[in-house]
Formats: structure tokens, C-alpha cells, sequence
């Protein structure tokens, strides 16, 4: 039975694995089933550590709750970055990890993890697209993963099941689809999100490269220049910094914590 441990980044929870000997090998119903609220452990999905094959220190493999593997995921990579540093005992400052979006570097700030990401790519500004029959202004970039950004004046009052699972599966967006964020300008370089996650299907209290693709969209509208900080539904905020050239963006940061809950063994 593989031992893990719980953790989570800002409301973002995850199950994670020590897999260096690559010993452990889980299909995906068995990964969606770990992930399950009332089968399972519980998580928004499973992250494993295994060999580099890059020169990094370590491979970051994610997977979300439905048992299929991800790019990326912020939130993630933060508690990545504290677990592996907790069983390798080696004190890497920084350490880095590839991921399927590129090699990862990240760095301690006392309680909080800062992840330096891969550069975004595929921005567009101001889309419009039809939802069920109503009229959309949609952002989009990716940052590890597909996100899209609608701008409201009311974040409680968006039906985000609804709209959100039909712009992740518009047509816009395929074949891969897309997470789905919701931005509301809180005040001078701050935002609130709430953010629909493609593979969890679902609600999640916080989503990494979500902060870091509405943080962008904020900058790219309103000019607010970093650190934005970005709160979401789990109450938490995160900061997110960058060096900009045009519409490139460079050196980008998470900065947020990574939390271990408790500690077990999975009986697959």
C-alpha cells in the first residue's frame, strides 16, 4: 500500500506520492477513485514525485480527479516543492522540477512557497463568444494550462457551474477545452477570482495557474503593475509578479502556501 500524504495550497487540495523508485503505477480509475470525496482520500488531484529526465532535481507527474495527467498545476507545484523538500532533507534552495509545461523552479519565503513558471503563451484579449445564448467578452492565456477570464461586477451571482462547464466545453476552446475563471477588480492591484477547473469539473477554492492567467488578463486591461494580489474562494491571496517585454511575459511567480494536512497509506 503506497504511503502518502495530504496536503494543500490555498484551499487547492492534493494527495502526494514519493515515486522515486518508480515502484507505484496507478491507472487512472484508480487515481480518480484516490481523488473520490466519499470513496477516497479526497483531493482536486494526485501529484507524484519521480526521477528527472531533464537535468531538473526531480519530475513533478499531475494528475486531476478524474485520473487523467495534466501540464500543470500552481497551486500543485507549490506543495510539490514543500514535500519534496521534507523527504529528501537536502535543503535545495532553489530546487527545480520538469513538468509536462516545462521545467519549474521554486524557492521558500518562510511559510510560503514562490514557483517561478514557464512563460505564457497564447494570449488574446477580448473575444466574444455565445453562451447559451448570451454574449461573452472572453480573455484567454496559458499558463501551464488553458485558461479563459470573463470580467464581472458580481462574483457571488455568477451561475459558475452553469457558465462555467459551458465555456470549458465551447467550441472555441477545443478540442482540449479549457479552465474557466471569473475575475472581479477588487481595488488597485487586486483581483478576485473564482475559477471552474477543467479535469476536477467542478468548483475549485483555489487554482494556481488560474491566479497567474488572471493576473495577466488584469495587467493586460488596467496596466496594474506587480505584485498583483489575487483572492480566491478559499479565502487566501496569492501574489503573482512577472517582467514584462510587450506581450511577452518573463521570470513569472506564484507566491502562496503549501500546507501538509495529515499523512496515510492507499489501499488500491
Amino acid at each position: 500500500m503506497p504511503k502518502f500524504s495530504k496536503m494543500n495550497g490555498a484551499g487547492n487540495d492534493f494527495v502526494v506520492l514519493d515515486n522515486r523508485d518508480l515502484a507505484t503505477s496507478l491507472s487512472g480509475a484508480q487515481i480518480a477513485q484516490i481523488c473520490d470525496r466519499h470513496l477516497g482520500v479526497g483531493a482536486d488531484g494526485l501529484l507524484a514525485i519521480e526521477p528527472a529526465q531533464n537535468g531538473a532535481d526531480f519530475r513533478m507527474r499531475y494528475y486531476n480527479a478524474d485520473g487523467g495527467e495534466a501540464e500543470m498545476c500552481g497551486n500543485g507545484a507549490r506543495c510539490f516543492a514543500r514535500f519534496a523538500d521534507r523527504i529528501t532533507e537536502r535543503g535545495l534552495e532553489p530546487l527545480t522540477f520538469e513538468t509536462i509545461a516545462g521545467t519549474v523552479g521554486a524557492r521558500f519565503v518562510g511559510d510560503d512557497v514562490e514557483i517561478t513558471l514557464s512563460e505564457p503563451f497564447g494570449l488574446k484579449i477580448g473575444t466574444t463568444l455565445d453562451v447559451d445564448g448570451q454574449r461573452h467578452t472572453v480573455h484567454s492565456v496559458n499558463t501551464g494550462v488553458p485558461h479563459a477570464i470573463v470580467i464581472v461586477d458580481d462574483i457571488d451571482a455568477i451561475d459558475i457551474i452553469g457558465t462555467g462547464a459551458a465555456l470549458r466545453h465551447h467550441e472555441h476552446f477545443q478540442p482540449d477545452g479549457t479552465n474557466v475563471n471569473f475575475q472581479l477588480v477588487a481595488g488597485a492591484g487586486t483581483i478576485a477570482i473564482r475559477t471552474y477547473e477543467r479535469g476536477v469539473e467542478g468548483e475549485t477554492l483555489a487554482c494556481g495557474t488560474g491566479v497567474v492567467a488572471n493576473a495577466i488578463v488584469h495587467n493586460q486591461l488596467t496596466g496594474a503593475t506587480p505584485p498583483i494580489g489575487v483572492r480566491v474562494r478559499g479565502g487566501a491571496t496569492l501574489t503573482v509578479g512577472w517582467q514584462r517585454d510587450g506581450d511577452t511575459y518573463r521570470n513569472v511567480t506564484l507566491t502562496g502556501p503549501a500546507e501538509f494536512v495529515f499523512e496515510g497509506e492507499i489501499n488500491v
